[in-house]
């Protein structure tokens, strides 16, 4: 499994998305003018509108694109297969892991903004969400195949709680390296499936 990061941005639509997700989870997608995105990315605030037609269309952007991405990502590693399906498991974990590391900004919008998101655009989030988990449900009972198709739906959304903390854990500077971050959210989440499925932990 490629452990790539999240690619930077490399035009100037993903340059005022990535600033938008920033400036949103830092101070609210009401406390963010159009100007102060603009000037993050170094374009008058209404020279934004040849990009967006404004921040709601920025807002929807940022969380129907993120499940958009985590789904198709999902999709791939399973296709792709492995040597057991232990291993599609933990290729989804380090896919979900690099979102969780790497776009931390993006939790803290979508926890806090969805609401705010045209009908249309939350129901959208919400069916590409429901595909994910199930696609993470599917791989978890070829792992785990004795607990209830519920236990390891319950199971694969306490995993997310767990991966998706990671704007809560402090500032980057004061956690450990990202390749210790990464490996220490990976034994947690196989932790997590191992005890649903009444599993002994790790040297007990």
């Amino acid at each position: 499994m490629s452990n790539a990061h999240a690619p930077a941005p490399t035009t100037r639509r993903e340059q005022i998305l990535k600033e938008a997700a920033r400036l949103f989870a830092e101070r609210g997608f009401h406390g963010v003018g159009v100007d102060e995105i603009g000037a993050a990315v170094g374009i008058s605030g209404p020279g934004l509108y040849r990009h967006f037609a404004g921040k709601d269309a920025m807002l929807a952007e940022l969380l129907v694109g993120i499940s958009e991405r985590l789904l198709d990502g999902g999709r791939k590693r399973v296709a792709e297969g492995g040597e057991s399906p232990e291993a599609v498991l933990d290729a989804l974990i380090d896919g979900h892991i690099d979102f969780a590391l790497d776009d931390r900004p993006l939790i803290t919008v979508h926890d806090r903004e969805l609401d705010r998101l045209r009908e249309a655009d939350r129901k959208r989030v919400r069916r590409l969400q429901r595909e994910y988990v199930e696609l993470w449900v599917a791989v978890v009972r070829q792992v785990h195949p004795v607990p209830s198709e519920a236990e390891a739906r319950a199971a694969v959304h306490a995993v997310f709680g767990l991966l998706n903390s990671t704007p809560h854990l402090g500032r980057p500077g004061a956690l450990p390296g990202r390749t210790d971050m990464s490996q220490l959210l990976h034994r947690l989440a196989v932790g997590a499936f191992g005890a649903m499925a009444g599993e002994p932990a790790a040297g007990v």
